[in-house]
């Protein structure tokens, strides 16, 4: 029994790892198959419900095969658990003894927990295996959606069809958890403020300082629409998912469109870190070779997040490609400071033989600025916006998404702002009398990382 009991809080951990791992996201409607699972818990989906909210789960075709003796029905069946419950159960389950023995019939099992809230059985299963039912849920919290298989040595073949969703006073059903209703207006708002700022950077390397503009800015000009066309997209895909439960195919126009804004931001950081265009008309070989390390890495990158994000946590594996995700991004991340770090130290040498100190100096305090930003943002959007995901209540899920967004608009501004074309750069055009100066800042300040 105690063998039993320890198995229950180790599976209430995974349980907890993996809620952990799993974004809140909107609920699709979603339909999976399943053959000869033998997992012990399946999460299916972590929804935010109001105190309308509902859970419909459709199964066909259910089964189960065991290398033992033929196991109960009762053993298998699918639970909601809030995640204050989860922890509840983790750290206040009390261990078995010889003078108080657990009570539970099946002390093993998650799903005779008092922490989960039950929902069915495959005791309830007809005769082939079906079962449809629609359960309210009127406390308003975050849960998980779990299937347990409490049955050792025992696989389980099955499709399952779930709906998640709240509905509004007129009846109508919103799929979007509570704190993800907001997010269609924050990509729409977004999509128009980037459509602002691409309006005006073409005025300015067309027009205006047409005849200063390189290839980079053109190359940024390309980001900025990448990025307004992303945001179109999400917005539209988290509209369709709300009110219909799918996103009507701009799913595949998101992760398009992530893909090719992704791929070329790096591309920019990391060509702006060389120096490229604006400095000099060519790429040394160290540096293309960090693009064609970078660009297939986002690539690979943006592949791993669309599995994550269209299967979801039930698929075998999917611990392994967020992982994959998760690495890969750390990777390019660290790759396209290379260049910038390459620019500096040239930049240092060169100052020591060209006598053009001030010019000098101030290339190295842009780059310099540079790269204290580039960490700052990356840093941000990586780690403060998860935890922004992980530690907020669900009621304001939103949050992270709007806080990434502001970020990204103040990261693109200043380095729009600072590597913008002109005839005469406040950087790159300085008197003659400032080398004197100059060149006594460069004596007496490293510029060292």
């Amino acid at each position: 029994m105690a063998t039993a009991a320890a198995a229950a809080r180790a599976l209430l951990l995974l349980i907890a790892v993996a809620g952990a791992l799993l974004r809140p996201a909107a609920a699709e409607i979603k339909q999976e198959s399943f053959k000869e699972d033998s997992r012990a818990s399946i999460l299916f989906e972590k929804f935010g419900f109001s105190r309308r909210g509902f859970v419909s789960i459709a199964i066909t075709g259910a089964r189960t095969s065991s290398k033992l003796a033929k196991a109960e029905p009762d053993q298998f069946g699918f639970f909601l658990l809030s995640d204050e419950a989860l922890f509840e159960a983790i750290y206040e389950q009390p261990p078995p003894t010889d003078l108080n023995p657990n009570p539970e019939p099946n002390p093993g099992c998650v799903l005779s927990s008092p922490y989960v809230k039950p929902l069915f059985s495959f005791a309830d299963l007809d005769g082939n295996g079906n079962y449809k039912k629609t359960f309210p849920v009127t406390q308003p919290d975050e849960y998980s959606l779990f299937f347990a298989n409490c049955a050792p040595e025992t696989a389980v073949t099955m499709e399952v069809r779930t709906d998640m969703y709240n509905t509004n006073l007129d009846g109508s059903k919103d799929y979007l958890s509570v704190g993800q209703a907001p997010v269609p207006a924050i990509y729409a708002f977004f999509t128009v403020c980037y459509l602002v700022f691409l309006a005006v950077w073409l005025y300015v390397t067309l027009y205006r300082n047409r005849l200063s503009a390189h290839r980079i800015h053109h190359l940024m000009s390309g980001l900025l629409a990448a990025r307004m066309l992303y945001c179109i997209s999400a917005a539209e895909d988290q509209h369709y998912i709300r009110i219909a439960g799918t996103p009507h195919g701009w799913d595949v126009m998101f992760y398009l469109f992530q893909l090719v804004k992704g791929v070329i931001l790096f591309a920019v950081i990391a060509l702006i870190g060389t120096g490229w265009s604006f400095l000099k008309p060519f790429l040394q070989d160290k540096e293309k070779k960090v693009l064609m390390v970078v660009i297939p890495l986002q690539v690979a990158a943006n592949i791993a997040a669309a599995v994550v994000g269209e299967t979801g946590p039930f698929l075998q594996g999917w611990v392994t490609w967020n992982q994959i995700f998760l690495l890969v991004d750390v990777a390019c991340c660290c790759a396209v400071l290379f260049p910038v770090v390459w620019s500096m130290r040239s930049l240092r040498e060169s100052s020591k033989t060209d006598g053009k100190a001030a010019r000098t100096l101030a290339k190295l305090t842009l780059f310099r600025q540079f790269y204290v930003v580039v960490i700052g943002y990356l840093y941000f959007t990586r780690i403060i916006v998860y935890a922004l995901k992980t530690i907020t209540n669900y009621k304001y899920r939103w949050v992270s998404v709007a806080a990434e967004e502001v970020a990204t608009v103040a990261f693109y501004l200043f380095m729009f702002y600072m590597f913008r074309p002109a005839e005469r750069n406040q950087y790159f055009a300085l008197d003659e009398d400032e080398e004197e100066a100059a060149e006594l800042a460069l004596r007496e300040e490293e510029f060292e990382l």
